[in-house]
């Protein structure tokens, strides 16, 4: 399945959706695919100011614990609550309903480093 345009991609393996300030974070189907049975989610709280490539949380599986990063800096406005309950969401549906967190940009040169959807999937084959 080809990763959706309408978002950025970071080294790292998550996704950058920008909507006017606020952009959305989260992993992609590589990066669950990797991690495979997730069992845990934990991230910053909102409130938590953040510079661009700093750990936002961290994904734990059945093989491993990943952190997460953002590419740009901003605060932390919201989390996504769904995951605390039902990680498996992340496995699931990790560009819709499996998002992680949403920021208040303050920093979007980040987003320079990352690459579209076509360069991303190409990378990982």
């Amino acid at each position: 399945m080809p990763s959706p345009a309408d978002r950025v991609y970071s080294a790292s393996h998550e996704w950058h959706k920008l909507e006017g300030d606020t952009l959305t974070l989260g992993i992609t189907q590589f990066a669950v695919d990797q991690l495979t049975d997730v069992t845990y989610v934990e991230m910053k709280k909102p409130g938590t100011k953040i510079n661009a490539g700093d750990n936002v949380g961290e994904v734990e599986s059945v093989k491993t614990t990943s952190d997460i990063y953002s590419a740009v800096g901003g605060e932390i406005t919201e989390v996504n609550k769904a995951l605390a309950d039902d990680p498996s969401l992340l496995n699931s549906d990790p560009y819709g309903k499996g998002w992680l967190l949403k920021l208040k940009i303050t920093d979007k040169s980040g987003l320079d480093k990352c690459v579209d959807a076509k360069t991303y999937d190409a990378q990982q084959h």
